[in-house]
């Protein structure tokens, strides 16, 4: 690549601002680099068919070179879903903590790379070195087990990267956040921080998990039927809250929803998750049990149509329904982009005859992300000398700087980058280089950014107007119409219904094919593109529709 890193250090966000998903940032020095993260943010709205969305990692495949190595801060999709896709285009090591690699294992065996892909453990006491890179971590509280931030050594200068934490002072697992760690890196001098940017709209401080375990122990205590609790699959912390209250009152738990299933099987085997050995059952053996005896851990949380709490809720799950008289615990707040789809879902159970207790009328979920008192607790810990706000909208984003300025930093040392923004480090001074490709790789099945602007342009046209095919045969010979024209209709008019507009619509193709012929145009797509034309302008003056008009020219 043509563009020099010497004498310098660049710091790329190549994924993770102005969003919540996909994080991945970049470290460049000389012929070094280091990534953070690799994840993956669920699609919007608009993004019609989409599984998935990934980061754009072509900086990284025209650096492949430079990359020393893949460093995680914690075991969530939005830092490790992409990795499956990275590690197919790029080899190179994965450092993270137990827990964190055993989610990735997972992954890559389904992928089938795992054989591929040299998978390091770190801990708190790690320091790793690559190239011109020294890497160190410290524990951070946050709503899955060994997250970890990172303390990057540099020539410039010292970089901190919190990944997502909290300060929980009364940790579920006991593990505190390492204050001391963090007080002497500040001690030591931080050139700049990268910090957590999710809550920095909330005022205060965000409350103990711990909080939420009395909830759940009330409803456990208080249900008469079946208890199903839907969290997300990697709050391991919560799935330790459900396991232990169950065990207090005597109900069996069955687990349903694939990766719960995966989840809570690699926190057993590592031992992050307590549980004894009679407590669990398999979904077939709920039957076997009265309704006050039994309580289900499931994904769905967020409303996803094909998880198992929507098909339950649907009937049409076919191990377990939901039945009148359940108490259904969503503990979980919505991901921005998801508010409507687990609102039909929690309608839903309220129609079934469910009793639904959620998050924005009980205290069933806390964040995993420090509110504004964490937030500004950290950078008086860090006291960095250049300050970039990370992981988040763009407002969450501008929030937190204004809180950096309120602990007394420099506003002229505040950056708000976008993805493909280069921060450039050179004499412990600060600047903005030129951006890199930054952007959004789709993924939909099993293709993997194959689906673009103009596929998504098309479903969102046929979502909205439908599509008209029309198929024609003409003669070789004289180019007369030997049948047709035939026009199909889809998702624009039922057919009985609208006879005339299509007998009028078939006219208009009649019509232009004769005029079209004798202006000698014999061209297959000049026929095309003047039916499409023709027909779309009257379809339009018909119906106020545009739907999409796909003509078939065949020649006999």
């Amino acid at each position: 690549m043509s563009k020099s890193y010497a004498n310098k250090l660049s710091i790329i966000p190549l994924g993770g601002l102005g969003e919540i998903g996909k994080n991945m940032t970049a470290y460049v020095y000389g012929n070094d680099m280091i990534v953070v993260d690799a994840g993956l943010k669920f699609p919007d709205e608009e993004m019609l068919g989409i599984d998935i969305v990934i980061p754009d990692i072509s900086f990284l495949t025209e650096n492949r070179s430079r990359l020393k190595g893949l460093f995680l801060t914690h075991g969530h999709e939005d830092h490790i879903g992409g990795l499956p896709y990275v590690l197919k285009s790029l080899q190179v090591p994965v450092y993270g903590t137990r827990l964190t690699l055993g989610l990735v294992e997972g992954k890559l065996r389904e992928h089938g790379i795992l054989d591929q892909v040299k998978l390091i453990p770190i801990s708190n006491e790690s320091e790793i070195r690559l190239g011109s890179f020294t890497v160190t971590c410290f524990n951070v509280n946050h709503s899955i087990p060994d997250s970890v931030g990172f303390a990057i050594d540099t020539p410039e200068g010292l970089i901190v990267q919190t990944g997502d934490f909290k300060f929980d002072q009364t940790p579920v697992d006991g593990r505190h956040a390492d204050y001391a760690k963090m007080t002497a890196l500040g001690t030591r001098g931080v050139l700049a921080l990268l910090s957590d940017s999710t809550n920095a709209e909330r005022p205060g401080f965000t409350m103990s998990e711990r909080t939420v375990a009395a909830t759940i122990d009330d409803v456990f205590r208080t249900a008469q039927g079946r208890i199903i609790l839907a969290t997300f699959a990697s709050n391991i912390h919560r799935i330790q809250h459900v396991i232990h209250a169950a065990e207090r009152t005597g109900r069996k738990v069955a687990i349903v929803g694939r990766s719960m299933v995966n989840n809570i099987t690699i926190a057993r085997d590592l031992g992050y998750l307590d549980v004894q050995p009679s407590t669990l059952i398999e979904p077939d053996d709920l039957s076997r049990y009265d309704a006050s005896q039994v309580a289900l851990l499931t994904t769905g949380s967020q409303g996803e149509p094909m998880s198992a709490l929507t098909r339950m809720a649907r009937a049409t799950h076919r191990k377990v329904e939901i039945l009148s008289g359940d108490t259904v615990i969503i503990a979980s707040s919505p991901i921005p982009g998801n508010e409507k789809s687990i609102s039909r879902t929690i309608d839903q159970l309220f129609r079934i005859g469910a009793h639904v207790i959620y998050q924005a009328v009980s205290g069933v979920h806390v964040s995993g992300h420090g509110s504004q008192e964490e937030l500004k607790l950290m950078l008086n810990f860090i006291r960095p000398k250049y300050f970039m706000p990370v992981h988040g909208e763009f407002r969450m984003l501008n929030r937190h700087s204004e809180l950096a300025q309120a602990t007394g930093v420099d506003p002229d040392n505040i950056f708000i980058l976008d993805n493909g923004d280069v921060l450039e480090f050179q004499g412990g001074s600060a600047s903005l280089g030129s951006k890199v490709t930054a952007g959004a790789v789709l993924i939909d099945g099993l293709g993997v950014g194959d689906v673009g602007n103009i596929v998504l342009r098309d479903r969102k046209l046929l979502s909205q107007d439908g599509i008209l095919v029309v198929v024609v045969t003409l003669s070789k010979q004289t180019g007369a119409i030997l049948s047709g024209p035939d026009i199909i209709s889809r998702g624009f008019v039922y057919v009985r219904e609208s006879e005339e507009l299509l007998d009028e619509a078939n006219r208009v193709v009649n019509s232009t094919l004769s005029r079209l012929m004798t202006d000698n145009v014999s061209d297959w797509s000049g026929l095309k593109t003047g039916v499409r034309d023709a027909l779309s302008r009257f379809l339009y003056e018909q119906t106020k529709r545009r739907p999409m008009v796909l003509p078939i020219i065949m020649e006999v």
